[in-house]
């Protein structure tokens, strides 16, 4: 009997499907095993290549995987959809991440530790504690539109509305206390989303590659702490250009004949490590259209050609290449010397 070279498993929270093939990429093993089985199994198999979509709890088997001994390679879901022949269900899914996994050309996610799964967490829970504050500041100037008070946008505005709704003459006492209640909910985000901050701010500090990345204009603490924890190693890329296209800055492409047509960006990839190097370059461009670009620099050239929302892309694409060669050579940001007259 042959030898299972490749095993597909397709992770569940209590029952899991592996699918099994040969060298010669024949099925010889379709087995559902249940969670509390699943490494004892492997622990009994012979090494071999296992393959897993990169989804919830998919880097935590991984790595118990790999304590086994065993191959082990993610692979992400977009790229499996492909394979699944028609209904969807666990034996199909692991039969398509098998033969996903056999693709020469095919990419595979890196395998996080769990230091950076653990700080990609602190970025995750600012984000869900900033939309739940967003959140609760238009409802609460939702409600208080039904009672003529139109407030403007942004929390900067909402101490304004604290003190009108404290004056018991102003609103209804039932309406009073219900927005007394998100008020405090957002004053009590507020606390929170400042801790985690200062965490974000001490892993910078003491982290020397983020140290390094926040001397590139637009990247500060939280986008610096964010590359190192959410961005695979460099050399998983060639060049920069494919850095920057993993995050999803580069254009969607619909080119056919030999004729290039090059769209909006793809948004394909790291959503949040792309709109923080949107954020940040937002801000260098604010700051050149206020103050003016450095003379004769692609910033300034850019500028006095194009919409600022399509330089703020463009320069969130060429930090991202940036950040790839100032990761790939550890050095520091130099910034280039202006074309002079």
């Amino acid at each position: 009997m042959s030898e299972v070279s490749i095993i597909g498993l397709d992770i569940a929270k209590h029952v899991f499907q592996a699918h099994g093939v040969d060298a010669s990429g024949h099925a010889i093993l379709r087995k559902k095993i249940t969670r509390s089985k699943l490494l004892p199994f492997f622990s009994a198999h012979p090494r071999c290549l296992i393959v897993l979509e990169a989804c919830g709890g998919a880097h935590h088997w991984a790595r118990e995987l790999l304590k086994l001994g065993h191959d082990v390679r993610l692979i992400a879901p977009a790229y499996v959809k492909p394979f699944v022949k028609r209904q969807k269900n666990d034996v199909a899914d692991a039969e398509a991440i098998c033969e996903a996994a056999q693709r020469p050309s095919m990419r595979f996610v890196p395998v996080k530790t769990e230091e950076q799964q653990a700080a990609a967490m602190v970025f995750r829970a600012r984000d869900l504690l900033v939309r739940q504050r967003t959140q609760i500041g238009n409802a609460l100037r939702g409600h208080m539109t039904e009672y003529g008070w139109i407030a403007p946008k942004g929390l900067a505005h909402l101490e304004a509305l604290r003190a009108l709704v404290s004056d018991r003459s102003a609103v209804p006492e039932g309406v009073r206390s219900v927005c007394m209640v998100l008020l405090d909910t957002l004053a009590t985000l507020d606390r929170q989303i400042a801790l985690l901050d200062k965490e974000i701010v001490r892993r910078s500090r003491e982290d020397a590659v983020a140290r390094r990345l926040m001397t590139i204009p637009g990247i500060g603490p939280i986008t610096a702490t964010a590359i190192t924890a959410l961005a695979p190693p460099s050399e998983t890329f060639a060049k920069g250009r494919d850095f920057a296209a993993w995050v999803g800055l580069t254009p969607r492409q619909h080119s056919t004949g030999g004729k290039q047509k090059l769209g909006s960006i793809s948004k394909m990839g790291e959503r949040t490590l792309r709109r923080l190097l949107i954020i940040g370059s937002s801000a260098v461009v604010l700051q050149a259209s206020k103050r003016g670009a450095a003379k004769g620099s692609w910033l300034e050239q850019m500028l006095a050609r194009k919409p600022r929302m399509l330089v703020t892309v463009a320069l969130a694409n060429k930090t991202a290449r940036i950040v790839w060669a100032l990761l790939t050579k550890d050095e520091v940001y130099k910034a280039p010397v202006a074309a002079t007259a």
